[in-house]
């Protein structure tokens, strides 16, 4: 019994780990952008003279609500060409956890 309840806490460690990307978010609070498509020389991308916004906020994993699309941002502005896409997340205790879409364009 003693093992099998050590694999269920190790098993449970192992998934509030998860995958590490490139921003990682805290365990306590996150607040931060990166961006998804963003204006460099590389990219010969400029910054749109429009900008919009789309949102989805999420409840402890369990319920997801809204619309964090490119393309819901891009109507909520009447944006026909996008240009730069970037993507603020915001998180308190994994309880509320809110993403926004923001892009610029024509």
């Amino acid at each position: 019994m003693k093992k099998l309840g050590f694999l269920v806490l190790l098993m449970g460690a192992f998934m509030l780990v998860g995958c590490a990307g490139p921003y990682s978010p805290g365990w306590v609070v996150s607040d931060y952008n990166f961006p998804a498509c963003s204006p460099d020389e590389a990219s010969g991308l400029d910054i749109g003279s429009k900008s919009g916004e789309s949102q989805m906020v999420n409840y402890l994993g369990w319920v997801a609500k809204g619309d964090a699309s490119v393309q819901a941002a891009a109507q909520s502005a009447g944006i026909s060409k996008v240009k730069t896409v970037d993507v603020h997340y915001e998180s308190i205790l994994g309880i509320i956890n809110t993403t926004t879409t923001k892009i610029t364009g024509d």
